[in-house]
């Protein structure tokens, strides 16, 4: 039997629906679907995976978006610091964002790729390639030879003025010691109609989402990063979603998500807190999420690019497991 609708949950669909942040840019990547994508919700940077020799193993990068689409989340991310982009040639960046744009084809997902360089010169040939491609959107840190706020400033206006994709601000990976005031984000969002995304993730970060929080619009996404460890407070304070290295958890974070968006907090509380059972145990036993990703069939290895397999004792599989079946009311079936 069909469920009927009250007026006032038909009202508070609809405008939940129109206060969904679009990306400018319709999306060529999904065959056919013209149709902008929300930068909204739970947006996995996905871990790069690597062969026993130390290849990046494109095979399980692909099968890795297969699973994240799979799993209800709502977006791409690569390569960023998740991604162990600091290790990886201009030619592997440059090939892998093509292998992700053929990934996501027909597919719900939204693509963001990292274009960011050590300065605009590096950073816009990422982004002129990223544009070939046509993604949902792009990603940049600040550049790490930026030596001030104007460094920084023009970096980002150089970048709005490339593309017309949205562009998502990442406020960590720049100069030493130097961050992007929130004043600088929103002057950026002001000025350039594709910015006014933001990927938050410095301190005073709380003071921070908030300040841009308030200043909608002409702020469009604020996101939290930090592998989720501050989500629960973040969603309650109002951001947009997380931009996050846990793939591997795709189908809780996407729960999580929608829970929240339902209202149903005491579960996203409990879901939230399976998930820092796990995440908590990455400090304890190195690797542990690679460990997640060849047990849920998503990696072949367990190999990074700076070590050939992480190895783990009786002990350690045996802690892993216990918390991963905590998962199991949140994991898709299958």
């Amino acid at each position: 039997m069909a469920t009927r609708l009250s007026r006032r949950e038909c009202l508070g669909a609809l405008a939940s629906v129109a206060a969904l942040p679009y990306v400018g840019q319709r999306s060529a990547s999904s065959a056919g679907n013209t149709s902008p994508k929300p930068m909204r919700g739970a947006f996995m940077i996905l871990t790069t995976p690597f062969t026993a020799e130390r290849a990046v193993d494109w095979d399980d990068l692909i099968r890795e978006v297969t699973f994240v689409d799979r799993a209800g989340a709502h977006g791409v991310v690569w390569p960023q610091g998740s991604s162990s982009v600091a290790s990886l040639t201009k030619e592997e960046r440059l090939h892998g964002m093509g292998v992700l744009a053929g990934a996501v084809r027909g597919k719900r997902v939204a693509l963001v790729l990292g274009v960011q360089g050590k300065d605009t010169a590096e950073m816009l040939e990422y982004a002129q390639h990223a544009n070939s491609l046509t993604p949902d959107a792009v990603i940049a840190m600040p550049p790490t030879t930026g030596q001030t706020e104007s460094d920084y400033r023009e970096y980002f206006r150089a970048l709005g003025k490339a593309t017309k994709l949205p562009v998502i601000v990442q406020t960590s990976g720049g100069a030493r010691n130097l961050v992007p005031s929130t004043e600088l984000i929103i002057e950026l969002a002001r000025e350039l109609p594709n910015f006014g995304y933001v990927k938050e993730e410095s301190e005073p970060v709380v003071e921070r989402m908030k300040t841009l929080v308030k200043n909608r619009p002409p702020m469009k996404s604020v996101f939290g990063a930090n592998f989720g460890l501050g989500w629960l407070y973040e969603m309650r304070l109002g951001l947009d979603g997380v931009v996050t290295g846990s793939a591997m958890y795709a189908d809780v974070l996407a729960r999580i998500w929608e829970l929240h968006e339902r209202g149903d907090a005491d579960r996203v509380r409990d879901a939230y807190s399976r998930f820092l059972l796990m995440r908590n145990l990455s400090d304890q036993i190195p690797g542990a999420d690679l460990y997640v990703m060849k047990k849920r069939g998503i990696f072949k290895t367990t190999a990074t690019r700076n070590r050939t397999q992480y190895a783990f004792t009786p002990d350690e599989i045996a802690e892993i497991d216990y918390r991963f079946a905590g998962l199991s009311p949140y994991l898709m079936k299958g």
